[in-house]
């Protein structure tokens, strides 16, 4: 009964606060899926580019080397080596902690989008390029004008749950405090000295936003596989 009048104690007093790193969540997890995008487009296209000096394949291994290594280690470390690499590579400019958060999270998101993306393009029938091909288009426009509208089908509803997930993944910045809800939440943990009924309280809040996504997404899979 404690608890219940706590967090109802703990919701009156700084649910601006609770509010205030709901939104920086989400505008957080924005900016990095947006960026992601870019990035991993351009690493998708330099996975499946057929440019090569000899038998040797360029932009595919610089792709592939970056996707391994960031899907291979942990975000929190990326985290801590872009938080101390960027004011060590540009120590007369004050970027600031979120810019190096930021920068950290979309180079994360960018390896992962670049695997969505690039399956997406790999699922669409071959025969649509050969077709494509035979009808007098290059390179370019078979990408941009037949594959690529047949690819989001299966791009588009992987893409909004890797913005599930960085919503989610997003808490890790807290270490670094750029505001977000588990930044709110040692804020009031630290000003309260309670730590159980915050928690629950944003446990809460990323529960309701998790599974609101995800039925988003569910419902976008269904209308498109309808339409099919």
């Amino acid at each position: 009964m404690d608890i219940l009048m706590n967090i109802v104690k703990v919701v009156t007093r700084y649910w601006n606060l609770l509010l205030q790193g709901t939104a920086n969540t989400l505008l957080l997890s924005a900016i990095t899926v947006l960026v992601g995008i870019v990035i991993g487009s351009l690493l998708a296209l330099m996975r499946l580019s057929n440019f090569h000096i000899g038998h040797f394949r360029p932009l595919n291994a610089i792709a592939t080397i970056y996707t391994e290594v960031i899907r291979d280690t942990p975000l929190l470390l990326q985290l801590y080596f872009f938080y101390f690499l960027v004011p060590m590579m540009f120590p007369g400019i004050d970027m600031g902690k979120t810019f190096s958060v930021v920068l950290a999270l979309c180079l994360n998101s960018g390896a992962y989008v670049a695997e969505i993306i690039r399956a997406g393009i790999s699922a669409v029938d071959k025969g649509q390029t050969e077709a494509a091909r035979s009808l007098g288009l290059n390179y370019r426009q078979t990408l941009t004008k037949v594959i690529f509208p047949q690819a989001v089908k299966n791009i588009l509803p992987a893409l909004c749950n890797e913005f599930v997930s960085v919503v989610k993944e997003s808490s890790l910045a807290s270490t670094f405090f750029v505001g977000e809800l588990m930044t709110q939440y040692k804020t009031i943990n630290g000003v309260i000295y309670l730590a159980i009924e915050p928690l629950i309280i944003v446990g809460i809040i990323y529960f309701i936003l998790g599974f609101s996504l995800s039925k988003c997404v569910a419902a976008l899979e269904r209308r498109m596989s309808t339409s099919d």
